[in-house]
């Protein structure tokens, strides 16, 4: 760890783990997560982490539903809240002098939520007309169905749930869901701006000590194509999905580099080969999506439609290629990963989100072991990446 980094993580005895990372800037992004979301959620329940995001805001035992969003928001600050596969974050970002009230609204919002019925069935309908949005958006619905044809169910739904499994959720699985998810053992408290470590434990100390386990859904790999047809639109949307190294493999660092090298941004192989060369698109671009428990590689391209196919075609010609790669080319992918990391910690809560994926993986700390752990990967652990063992694909054309 950098010596100029002023870190702190520690495990309370009510089961509570505290991150926190202290700066000179008037500013702290502050974070109540929990560790459950979709990827925890059987079939049955698909979409209930996200469901409660949305609920927490609607009153709590200390403020009203107006309330919530007044207290930071009055005072200049950022409010907001995510779920993922893996976590559901509630955080805002507030000049560091009202550290105090940050960290009180967090741990408002997720130890003492009513979850009242009226203002629970309005947002379910919210919520519903949020999940139709994603399938009428031609890329939401592309990237969403990637994740059927790479995994089995129930992981490959997604995390908003449809509006079978949503409609299904009812007021009393909410409530029992939230009492055996929502406790300390299950949550992180971080950090990151102009606030002591003392003040932070302060804080932290106040979550109430409630101990349960996480139950684990199993998440089963496969690999599949589907091309959908959709009347009403101009463009064709595709993926290309395949598997990649988790945290905590070793060669979770060369798949950085892999996609890095392969579609991130103006100078990427994809963008050159695809987009500048042939004219082929308007946007073309990769992500990684990594955890402990899963990884992949997605593609996107919009394009014509009789060019899905060619595309397919040099995408993954592009990938295989990338066995011959070069020594100097590593190199520069290598800078530029660590150049972009010293650009996102500039934001408080860019690194606040940083940090909270490490601990996912195992521990925050090796945050600040990035620029180390990007510079000791090899040439031969990328080239071998280029090796897949399969791939899926999806299109939605227009009709």
């Amino acid at each position: 760890m950098a010596k100029s980094v002023d870190f702190h993580r520690k495990k309370l005895d009510n089961g509570l783990t505290v991150i926190h990372e202290q700066r000179k800037i008037p500013v702290v992004a502050t974070a109540s997560s929990v560790r459950f979301g979709a990827q925890y959620e059987t079939e049955e329940i698909k979409g209930i982490s996200h469901f409660i995001e949305h609920l927490v805001f609607k009153g709590t035992k200390k403020r009203k539903v107006d309330e919530i969003p007044r207290e930071i928001e009055g005072k200049g600050g950022i409010l907001n809240a995510f779920t993922g596969e893996e976590i559901t974050c509630f955080w805002n970002k507030v000049p560091s002098k009202h550290f105090e009230l940050s960290a009180d609204i967090g741990i408002d919002l997720v130890t003492n939520p009513l979850f009242q019925k009226v203002p629970l069935e309005r947002e379910r309908k919210v919520i519903l007309e949020e999940i139709k949005m994603y399938n009428d958006n031609p890329s939401t619905f592309v990237l969403e169905k990637i994740k059927e044809m790479l995994y089995e169910g129930p992981f490959n739904m997604s995390i908003a749930g449809t509006i079978k499994t949503v409609n299904g959720l009812s007021r009393e699985k909410v409530v029992s869901t939230h009492n055996d998810i929502y406790t300390s053992n299950n949550m992180i408290f971080s950090a990151v701006g102009d606030v002591s470590w003392d003040s932070v434990l302060t804080q932290a100390k106040k979550f109430p000590k409630i101990k349960k386990e996480i139950k684990k859904v199993d998440i089963v790999l496969k690999n599949g194509e589907e091309i959908h047809k959709r009347k009403g639109i101009d463009q064709a949307h595709e993926v290309i999905g395949f598997h990649m190294p988790k945290l905590g493999d070793k060669k979770r660092y060369a798949a950085e580099v892999f996609d890095g090298i392969l579609g991130g941004g103006m100078s990427s192989r994809l963008f050159q080969e695809v987009r500048e060369k042939r004219g082929l698109c308007y946007s073309v671009k990769s992500n990684l999506e990594q955890s402990k428990d899963y990884s992949y590689e997605i593609i996107y391209v919009g394009t014509t439609k009789d060019k899905i196919q060619e595309i397919k075609k040099i995408v993954l010609k592009e990938v295989k290629k990338l066995k011959d790669l070069k020594l100097s080319d590593l190199n520069e992918a290598k800078e530029r990963l660590i150049g972009l990391r010293e650009i996102s910690k500039e934001k408080s809560d860019s690194t606040m989100f940083d940090l909270l994926q490490e601990e996912l993986g195992g521990d925050a700390s090796n945050y600040y072991k990035y620029e180390e752990n990007i510079s000791k990967v090899n040439l031969a652990d990328v080239q071998s990446l280029s090796k897949l063992k399969g791939s899926s694909f999806v299109a939605l054309v227009p009709a």
